[in-house]
């Protein structure tokens, strides 16, 4: 039913659910488990005025690091459970770039975390995972995370 199944990771606590949940997914179908970490130019960009090119630089290396990390981690889970990996980590608006990876890529399905956000949090910026169930063609299964309380 699945070959391509995405996982976007952003490295914060709670993604663990939807991380187990994109592995038993990938598992049960035998499907490939792609994992994207988008560094967001939103931050790399709040840094690139003329007196801010170094801290821009900075904050570039410790987004791109904070992916590294973030993929190799879920990339090893998966491979204990036997589950093939691809993993990529991409620059730009952490939304569209999620969509455009599952248009390149193929993507059967997309896992995707949801932390519980206070209502005027959610009005003001929205919520990447609700634009990607909104806009994506392809299915987003949207697993709730344990952070934050109600």
């Amino acid at each position: 039913m699945y070959d391509r199944i995405l996982i976007p990771t952003d490295g914060s606590e709670g993604v663990d659910r939807a991380v187990d949940h994109a592995i038993d997914a990938a598992d049960r179908y035998d499907a490939t488990l792609h994992v994207l970490y988008v560094v967001d130019s939103a931050i790399v960009n709040a840094y690139s005025g003329d007196e801010y090119v170094h801290e821009a630089e900075g904050a570039e290396a410790t987004l791109e690091e904070i992916g590294r990390e973030s993929v190799e981690a879920v990339a090893e889970q998966a491979e204990a459970a036997a589950v093939e990996t691809e993993t990529a980590i991409v620059h730009g608006e952490p939304h569209e770039e999620i969509l455009r990876y599952i248009d390149d890529e193929g993507i059967d399905l997309t896992v995707m975390g949801s932390k519980n956000r206070p209502g005027d949090y959610r009005r003001m910026l929205g919520s990447v995972t609700e634009r990607v169930s909104r806009l994506s063609a392809a299915p987003v299964s949207i697993v709730k995370t344990t952070v934050g309380k109600r």
